[in-house]
Formats: structure tokens, sequence, C-alpha cells
């Protein structure tokens, strides 16, 4: 049997557990069955998502259930669930490709109750945790790639206005988003000097979408120019020059996200491989039966066991309020290149069916394929972590 994150969580609550087996029936029997219609979409290089008539399936039916909002506070209408409880409520939604999370998105939402006053929270955070409104960031810019230091997108003040200028690129969930929280430089200054975060409206003068940029397993970016765009002065989210942080909280969450989502795919992949390799004989043996294939399964074991260690680790840090960049960036690098060889040992597995479009598994290897890249490519975080490293050594 193949341990889960519930399964290696010690001490979970009652309440906390009954809410990951909740989300396991819901992946199994909501999520599951959707599978073959997103299949069918992606051979035929449509747009990987949900119909309309599925998106708002779905979200009534976690509205029924309770499964909303669940890492907002309860003054939100949210659940409160721990950082702990979240990564094995993730672990369970990676397991299937049908391109759904729980609403609203947890990175923009922690974004926003770190910084919104009073008034951005009325207007932009209840909604967005009610579910009236989505949300996307532009961060990443042509020339600055996964370095946010080498941001050129500027803000400057003209009486009670905002004045944003610039390009931003590979922004998601663009063609939904009512708003978009915009990262820009305010004054001079060198790398994270003058970031700042604003709330730029849909449909806002200036505010232009250039493309839509078709990605790997289906998914489109976006790119969109500022170009004299004015948004009111109260759209400032946070403070002038303290934008990072609040960006680094958001991209901290995404992160252990990302190392649940790809634990969630290992042990569909790795399920899938042991059940067909105890069926398939060649030249008179079960693929089960072969010493690729067995070590194969004890890596994938091992390195997923190793895996969600580190994950709860990072968020049992998260939930005490304790700095964890260094081990977000780990898991992120780890958990991504672990999904890839462990995905690509499935497919070869399977043989010439592992690399068809009809089973799930190209389309779980594009997917952590563009996870290597997203969030922040492996290399930057590789560098980030030597550099750590290194600042402690005598």
């Amino acid at each position: 049997m193949i341990v889960d994150m519930q399964n290696a969580i010690d001490g979970m609550d009652e309440e906390s557990r009954m809410i990951v087996d909740l989300v396991a029936k819901f992946v199994d029997q909501e999520l599951m069955p959707l599978e073959q219609g997103v299949l069918e979409r992606e051979i035929k290089g449509q747009h990987l998502a949900l119909t309309k008539d599925e998106e708002a399936s779905l979200n009534a039916k976690c509205k029924e259930l309770g499964l909303w909002a669940l890492d907002a506070p309860e003054e939100l209408g949210g659940a409160g669930l721990s950082a702990v409880t979240l990564v094995a409520l993730n672990e369970e939604i990676g397991r299937t490709i049908t391109p759904f999370t729980f609403p609203p998105d947890s990175p923009n939402l922690h974004m926003l109750m770190a910084t919104a006053n009073e008034e951005q929270k009325k207007k932009y955070l209840e909604p967005y945790a009610a579910g009236t409104a989505k949300s996307a960031i532009a961060i990443s810019e042509p020339n600055a790639g996964g370095d946010p230091s080498g941001m050129i997108t500027r803000a400057e003040k003209e009486g009670d206005e905002w004045v944003i200028n610039g390009r931003k690129i590979w922004v998601s969930r663009m063609s939904s988003a009512d708003f978009t929280v915009v990262m820009a430089r305010v004054g001079g200054g060198k790398g994270h000097e003058g970031i700042s975060a604003f709330l730029v409206d849909r449909g806002t003068p200036g505010f232009n979408v250039l493309r839509e940029i078709p990605m790997l397993a289906g998914h489109r970016t976006y790119e969109i120019a500022f170009e004299d765009c004015r948004i009111p002065a109260g759209n400032l989210l946070g403070n002038i020059g303290e934008g990072f942080a609040p960006m680094q909280l958001r991209l901290n969450i995404r992160r252990l996200q990302m190392g649940a989502w790809c634990l969630g795919m290992c042990r569909r992949a790795l399920e899938m491989m042991g059940s067909h390799a105890k069926q398939r004989k060649t030249f008179g043996m079960l693929l089960s039966e072969r010493q690729a294939i067995q070590w194969w399964i004890a890596d994938a074991a091992m390195k997923m066991h190793a895996c969600r260690l580190m994950v709860l680790d990072a968020a049992k840090k998260q939930d005490l309020g304790m700095d964890i960049r260094t081990e977000a960036s780990m898991i992120k690098v780890y958990a991504t290149e672990m999904a890839s060889e462990i995905i690509d040992h499935a497919m070869q597995t399977f043989g010439a069916m592992g690399v068809t479009k009809e089973l799930p598994l190209q389309l779980m290897a594009q997917r952590v394929r563009v996870m290597r890249v997203y969030e922040g490519p492996s290399e930057v975080h590789r560098m980030s972590i030597a550099r750590k490293v290194l600042k402690g050594i005598r």
C-alpha cells in the first residue's frame, strides 16, 4: 500500500482527517470521471480547461460540501485549515489531471489577507473568498524572467492616481480574472527596492492583453501591457516599496502546493506502474519480477517518502509563522524533479501505450515539466539555496 500524506501525519485531528477523506472522495467521484473529456479536448489541441457547465457543477458541489475557502479565516466564510491539513488535501487533488482547485486560489488569497486594508477587503478580498470574483497576478517580465529584481514596470503617483507603465508576461488566469495584482517599481532603486503591489480592475483603460500564449498540457498564459494605466491611489496594496515580502509569501504558498501536487501525481503514476507491472508479461516473465522495474518502484517509494517529510516539515513551520523560503525552494526543486522521473518511469513501463495521449501520464509529464519553470526555475532555486548554505559556513 502506498502511504499518503494523511496517514503520514501524526496527530492530525479528527476534523482534519474527515475533511481530507471528503476531498479524496470528491476527487474519486467528481473529478476522476471528467478525465476522459479532458483528455479528448487535449488531443484536439483545445484549451485544457473545464467547460462552464462542469465548473459550475463542481463549484456548486464544493459549496454544498463546505469545500470552499478552506484556508481563509472563519470571518471570511472559510474553514481556516492549517497548512499541514492543506498539503494533505492538495496531495489528493494532485492525483487527477482534471484541472480544478478548490476556490479561491490560495496564494493570491494569502497575499490579500496579509496586505489589504479595510476598503480593499470589502471590494476585493471578501468577494474573492466568496467566489464571486477571480484574480490573477502579474510578476514576470519579458526581460527579467525569474529575477524579480530586474523588474522595470513602473508606477508613478500623479495626484490621487497611480500611473502604471510596463509589460508583463506568463500571466495565468487572465481570461477570467476580475482584477489583477500587478507588481511594479515605485521610484528608483535596485534589487527589491521600490517593488510595490497594485490592484488593477479588468477593463481599466491602458490595461491591454497583448496575446494568449499556448503552453504545454493545453494551458494558456498571457502577455499584457500597461500604457499610462491609471488606477485610484487607494489601489496600492500594502505599503510603497514593501511588495516583495507579501509576494514571497504568495510564492511560498504555491511552492508547498506544488510539492503536494507532485506527490499526488507520483502516487497515481506509481499505482498505474505497479498495477500494469503485475499483469504484463514479457518473454515469459511479469514486469513486476524484473529488477529494473522493481528498482524504479523502490526508488519512487523512497523519494516520495523523503518529499512528503519535506513538505510536512515546511507546512508545520509555516503554521508556526516561521520563515520557510529556503524549505519552499528545496521542495520546488526536489518535488518537480522527482515527479518528472517517476512519471517518466511509469510511461516507460507501459511501453508504447505509455506515450499515447489516451493515458493521463502524458498530461502529468507535461504539467510537471511546466512546473519546473514557473514560480521560479530550478536553477534559480538552487542558486538561492546554495547562497543560504554558504552564508552559514565559516
